[in-house]
């Protein structure tokens, strides 16, 4: 032990030096992917090869396969082939938890980022906008005091309007964009429903992403949530081309068993964050698209 309390190189705590020899020997000679190879169930075994197979399958160093999700055990990493990944984490009976509050699969292709989104800056310009309109919607109905709702309603609507249209452009300037259609499968068809998504998304045949709603645990048999993301909710050629690639798959009925109209909805994370769900004060419509408005037979 050298005076300022430090151990030094040649301190018996290292071990003698026939030991020091034979450990850095073994350090030398240590083989990682036989270590991977010997417990491909690790979290971390599964990053670290992950990482080795992007890279030497990358075609282009400046286009590597891409995983937001990378490292966290409730998502598929790259690595890791989809049916393992669905073995892992099966929808029906993966409980939720602080660790996986959702489980997430990536396409690995995608080229959209979350550094690229100003979430903040769009929250902050988005409340104050929806502070102002409740402004103007109190100044409306203080005037109209007495008159019939419907009247008050038709004197609303234009502002509703144009609260929408401000919020969406504040969404395209701060490249918030990304968005959802939206899936209810029973817990008894979650699993098979999950599965195609998660073949798809990886596949590059759906969007930049998916997640599914984990078993709550309380015995819920209400139907779970499976959100498919797109990543530009303006570009509708692109949100057009995930929902028929979804109905080829058979994930969108047009059709129920009785011939009544069925349909899914897509939604824009904007409105997610901001709480504009079914019913919300503001008056507007929770969902962008429907998709019997895309596909013909609805009216927009």
């Amino acid at each position: 032990m050298e005076q300022d309390g430090y151990l030094s190189s040649d301190s018996s705590f290292y071990g003698d030096s026939d030991h020091r020899a034979r450990l850095e020997e073994e350090a030398r000679n240590f083989d990682p992917t036989r270590y991977w190879s010997n417990h491909p169930h690790l979290l971390p075994v599964i990053a670290a090869t992950s990482r080795t197979k992007a890279q030497a399958s990358s075609s282009s160093p400046s286009k590597p396969l891409y995983n937001p999700y990378e490292g966290r055990i409730c998502a598929r990493q790259l690595n890791e082939s989809v049916e393992d990944f669905l073995k892992r984490l099966p929808p029906l009976t993966t409980r939720v938890s602080l660790e996986c509050p959702w489980i997430f699969v990536a396409n690995p292709h995608a080229t959209s980022r979350p550094t690229d989104c100003d979430q903040g800056g769009f929250m902050q310009a988005a409340e104050e906008m929806l502070e102002e309109f409740s402004q103007k919607r109190n100044d409306v109905e203080k005037a109209m005091v007495g008159k019939a709702k419907a009247s008050i309603t038709r004197k609303l609507t234009p502002l509703r309007k144009s609260l929408e249209e401000e919020l969406l452009a504040k969404a395209k300037e701060k490249n918030f964009t990304s968005g959802k259609w939206m899936l209810f499968p029973y817990p008894e068809d979650v699993n098979g429903q999950w599965a195609i998504v998660a073949e798809a998304t990886v596949n590059r045949e759906l969007g930049t992403a998916a997640k599914v709603a984990p078993d709550s645990g309380d015995g819920d048999r209400t139907p779970r949530l499976i959100c498919v993301y797109t990543k530009d909710f303006s570009d509708m050629e692109d949100v057009k081309r995930v929902l028929e690639r979804m109905v080829e798959l058979g994930l969108v009925k047009k059709k129920g068993a009785m011939g009544e109209e069925r349909g899914i909805y897509y939604k824009a994370d904007v409105f997610t964050e901001l709480g504009i769900n079914s019913g919300n004060e503001w008056g507007l419509k929770a969902s962008l698209y429907a998709s019997k408005d895309m596909l013909g037979g609805g009216k927009k």
